[in-house]
């Protein structure tokens, strides 16, 4: 089988499910397992993602006013590569070429391959895409075998999260500049982790906030995940937060408990490593009663110092 991704979670999903010799084709944000960089691109976006923030969040609602794609497909390259199955997703028309187009483009070529349409809006949602895509190629006993172990480590928190005798208020922002909610299924990470969840709502999409949102809520913890960014890059975006009046005084950042982490890498991202995701958070909200797991990057605390630096 022949098999396109045209989303870095369904490359991870395909990956995860032992086909990576069948993935012929993935996306331009596509980047892990590390070696599926030397595979044929056959997205490209129409998007700059070295502009500031806040031209990114303009160009990006302009295009969905005019209902104009952010993403284009390579008809070219995909005509090429001849799938056999296309997994892309229906959830978000920032994430990935519209749905209509790959509709669209896998009725034009000449093998007409199966589309697997993803839309996860949960954790329980990202473990019934697994399967989704493991029925689709063949391989549905595997698809079970890899979705029964990330539900033991998913258990394996939660059975710690509720030893928290006081859960803590924890918000994660999905962007800074304009400040953006983190929904769908980080609300429900922050839950089986122990905590308490503000600032999103579980399986509702993500939305804009204003500063007085985020100060109201002020939460005992927050992370930054900002999507489609690294460490580095959100962190450039940091004295954005540090300006904003009353920062100073919310509760996370006098208990130096504001953590920056990589939303391009897992929070954003549903497939697999929405696992690590849950695991990383875990840690953030209480390293003693959740141990980070070797091989997984901690959030990255911010210190009192830090933030005087970022003004």
């Amino acid at each position: 089988m022949r098999i396109v991704s045209l989303l870095p979670s369904a490359t991870e999903i395909v990956c995860a499910l032992g086909l990576r010799d069948s993935l012929v084709g993935v996306t331009h944000e596509c980047d892990y397992p590390a070696d599926i960089v030397r595979l044929p691109r056959v997205t490209r976006t129409l998007i700059p993602h070295d502009a500031p923030s806040a031209q990114i969040d303009v160009l990006v609602r302009e295009r969905l006013k005019a209902a104009r794609a952010l993403y284009t497909l390579d008809m070219p390259t995909l005509e090429m590569l001849a799938p056999d199955l296309i997994v892309t997703q229906a959830l978000c028309d920032v994430c990935a070429v519209a749905e209509a187009e790959v509709t669209a483009a896998a009725g034009a070529l000449p093998a007409r391959p199966t589309v697997v349409n993803l839309e996860p809006s949960s954790l329980e949602d990202v473990f019934a895409c697994i399967g989704e895509v493991a029925r689709a190629a063949g391989v549905e006993a595997k698809g079970a075998g890899v979705v029964a172990g990330l539900r033991a480590r998913v258990d394996a928190v939660a059975a710690r999260g509720r030893t928290l005798a006081e859960p803590p208020s924890v918000g994660v922002l999905e962007w800074i500049d304009p400040p953006f909610s983190s929904g769908h299924w980080t609300p429900e990470l922050i839950a089986l982790a122990g905590g308490r969840p503000v600032l999103g709502e579980a399986g509702t999409r993500s939305h804009t906030l204003t500063w007085d949102d985020v100060r109201a809520a002020d939460p005992d913890v927050m992370l930054v995940a900002c999507c489609g960014f690294d460490v580095p890059r959100a962190r450039r975006d940091m004295p954005l937060l540090a300006c904003q009046p009353g920062f100073d005084s919310m509760k996370c950042v006098q208990a130096g408990r504001l953590y920056v982490t990589d939303g391009n890498a897992y929070f954003s991202r549903p497939g697999p490593r929405l696992v690590d995701s849950l695991e990383i958070l875990a840690h953030a909200i209480d390293p003693k009663v959740h141990p980070l797991p070797d091989g997984l990057p901690a959030a990255e605390r911010t210190r009192r110092a830090r933030y005087r630096a970022w003004r």
